[in-house]
């Protein structure tokens, strides 16, 4: 079969024939339809993610596609059924073997490319904001990199639970995604001053922020007393240094985040979480924003326009 595969640690990604995996003890192959890329993919092409496999392995965190068959002690899902599935590798495949204990049914209207942009996107924004910031309605909310994958789904997970959303993106097109979204008010990093703009419209009480850099800075001096700071994620290169002496100034709480990490120590986070959005998404109150659907061989495609930072939403491969 064809996958992005990485065969030892002196290889680079690329397109590859290997052979197609068995299933093992609790696991089930899945016939892949749909696999979402994220920004930790172009991170473990670097070696630089917490949870970079050793190779050999086979690029795709999120997944959606078909039951094939079922491993030795797996009793389901049933063959046939349509699910999705964060495996954490081996999605930018034409076959995959998955824990089947991750595996969701999908909802018979939901295809296959808004399944694969859903889980990480979605979930880690849900927990983020709702789980962790225990966010408010009235609140104020600041979203940096607000047209990125997980930025566009905290505008709108945001407007749900009820907060005013400030959406911050480079320019006036990404501005317009966010806008389209539900946000509030927007703010262009391009040209703006973030901090400036975020205090004249009051201040923030929860700052969502994937980018990182001097965005977190301004984010983080335009803070309101009491406001919560979520670091998902650095997609500008830089991890930025918290000042502790502001933090007691302001009384202010930073609170970290790795959404895959809760499979290992609390994974009900989660499946509580997608069961909410799934039932939002079956509502017609969320919709995946996919900017970009491309067949496997332009992998490297796909992941060019994260790096570059060109999509707007997700990016989905699809075998």
């Amino acid at each position: 079969m064809r996958a992005f595969h990485i065969p030892d640690s002196s290889a680079t990604g690329a397109l590859r024939q290997i052979d197609r995996p068995a299933p093992g003890p609790g696991q089930l192959c899945l016939r892949i339809e749909a696999c979402g890329l994220n920004f930790a993919d172009l991170l473990m092409l670097k070696r630089q993610y917490q949870d970079t496999p050793e190779p050999p392995y086979t690029l795709g965190m999120e997944v959606a596609g078909t039951v094939d068959t079922l491993g030795p002690g797996v009793e389901g899902p049933a063959p046939g059924t349509r699910v999705a599935v964060f495996g954490g590798q081996g999605g930018l495949a034409e076959w995959g073997c998955f824990d089947a204990a991750r595996a969701v049914p999908l909802p018979d209207d939901m295809p296959a490319t808004d399944a694969a942009a859903f889980q990480i996107a979605y979930g880690t924004s849900h927990v983020a904001l709702d789980h962790r910031a225990r966010m408010l309605p009235g609140e104020t909310l600041l979203v940096l990199g607000a047209a990125g994958g997980v930025g566009l789904t905290a505008v709108e997970i945001g407007k749900l639970m009820g907060a005013t959303v400030i959406a911050c993106a480079r320019g006036e097109d990404k501005l317009a995604v966010a806008a389209e979204a539900g946000a509030d008010h927007l703010i262009d990093a391009a040209r703006q001053d973030i901090r400036a703009e975020v205090r004249a419209l009051g201040g923030a009480d929860v700052v969502y922020d994937p980018v990182g850099g001097e965005q977190w800075q301004a984010a983080f001096r335009a803070c309101n007393p009491e406001a919560r700071l979520l670091p998902i994620g650095f997609a500008s290169g830089e991890v930025p240094q918290i000042p502790a002496n502001h933090l007691l100034v302001k009384n202010l709480s930073v609170l970290g985040l790795y959404w895959g990490g809760y499979l290992k120590f609390r994974p009900e986070v989660l499946t509580d979480s997608l069961r909410t959005l799934l039932g939002w998404y079956q509502q017609g109150r969320i919709k995946p924003h996919v900017s970009h659907i491309l067949p496997l061989e332009r992998t490297e495609e796909g992941l060019a326009l994260l790096r570059e930072r060109r999509a707007t939403g997700k990016v989905v491969i699809t075998p």
